[in-house]
């Protein structure tokens, strides 16, 4: 018979191990696959403009400002209206994944382009 820490324990293990994510953190790696599937690639390039500024463009943009982070946060999970290159305005997609991990990964891979 096995006694009540033991069940206690396994209860505790199977609980933690059920409520782990499914998947691991996005890596830099990761990044560029993903923007590709979400369809930012339609409006942005790696170094040329396109329909919006190429991420090597926004990088720049950004490059030694303290609230770099925020604002691209803000772009990626907000919807914001943004003026495209050609001056018309549009709706910014917002990027799918809530996770605040995987989101600072994936502002700091642009601000590092």
């Amino acid at each position: 018979m096995k006694s009540i820490a033991l069940k206690l324990a396994q209860v505790f293990a199977l609980s933690a191990a059920l409520s782990a994510p499914a998947f691991a953190a996005m890596s830099d790696a990761d990044v560029e696959p993903y923007l590709k599937k979400q369809g930012c690639f339609k409006c942005h390039a790696m170094d040329k403009t396109k329909k919006g500024p190429s991420y090597k463009k926004i990088a720049e943009k950004f490059k030694g400002k303290p609230d770099a982070e925020a604002k691209i946060l803000k772009n990626l999970t907000t919807s914001p209206t943004v003026k495209l290159e050609d001056g018309t305005e549009e709706e910014h997609k917002e990027i799918e994944t809530k996770d605040k991990g995987d989101l600072k990964v994936i502002t700091n891979w642009i601000m590092t382009r």
